[in-house]
């Protein structure tokens, strides 16, 4: 059987899909990957060793839909490949990527046309990257405000202009479903809003956690308590 392969239209990358332009090669992983994030994968199973075989052979994109337990696989990332960094004598790979758009699932094969690994019929979905500097002024100084009482210091955070949603969507006490929730959100400024509100119920916690846990560093620890004038 021979089947066609037709060039995307949908997104700007110079990719191509494999068969029709709503069908496409999927990943399932239990993780949210969000438009604009770059990742990293160890490949080892057979079924997705030639799922990336076929990508860079063929300049084709991949899907990877969130899979968790007790869950309907119904959305995904779009992936490209943008790196091979290393290959291993048994075919496992190393491979760098990086999350173009975000789709709804409409139909799902645990076999695709004949591959070992699975592929969907899918709906791509608006997304942007138009960051409103103004919300991202709020975001960064809420953010900075978190990292500061939690005493993180290692995670980068990037300037009010260079700051997207994408960068930091997981390093910031997101639950699964939020993230889910995040990632069908069309444009960037709305995403900025939907960090900041989550933030601004976030923090409040945080702090009150952090005086509980010094309160109860104090345990056996002479205080020194100024009373109160009378």
């Amino acid at each position: 059987m021979n089947f066609k392969i037709i060039s995307k239209q949908t997104w700007d990358t110079p990719k191509k899909i494999i068969f029709c332009m709503d069908k496409i090669a999927l990943f399932p992983l239990s993780l949210v990957v969000f438009p604009g994030e770059e990742l990293r994968l160890h490949i080892f199973e057979p079924r997705y060793k030639q799922l990336i075989h076929d990508c860079t052979t063929d300049n084709i994109t991949f899907g990877i839909p969130p899979y968790f337990e007790g869950k309907d696989l119904r959305y995904g990332t779009e992936i490209e490949v943008t790196e091979i960094v290393k290959k291993y004598d048994d075919g496992k790979m190393d491979i760098k990527a990086k999350g173009i758009g975000w789709f709804e699932i409409d139909e799902f094969y645990k076999v695709f046309f004949g591959k070992l690994y699975p592929g969907g019929t899918i709906k791509r979905m608006p997304w942007d990257d138009d960051s409103d500097i103004v919300y991202a002024k709020k975001l960064v100084a809420l953010i900075h405000e978190l990292y500061k009482t939690m005493n993180i210091t290692n995670v980068p955070v990037a300037s009010e202009e260079k700051f997207r949603s994408y960068q930091l969507g997981h390093k910031l006490g997101l639950s699964v479903e939020q993230e889910l929730a995040m990632l069908m959100i069309p444009e960037e400024s709305e995403r900025q809003l939907f960090l900041t509100a989550h933030l601004e119920n976030l923090l409040p916690l945080v702090k009150q956690a952090e005086t509980l846990r010094k309160r109860a560093e104090l345990n056996g620890h002479f205080q020194n308590i100024i009373p109160p004038k009378i």
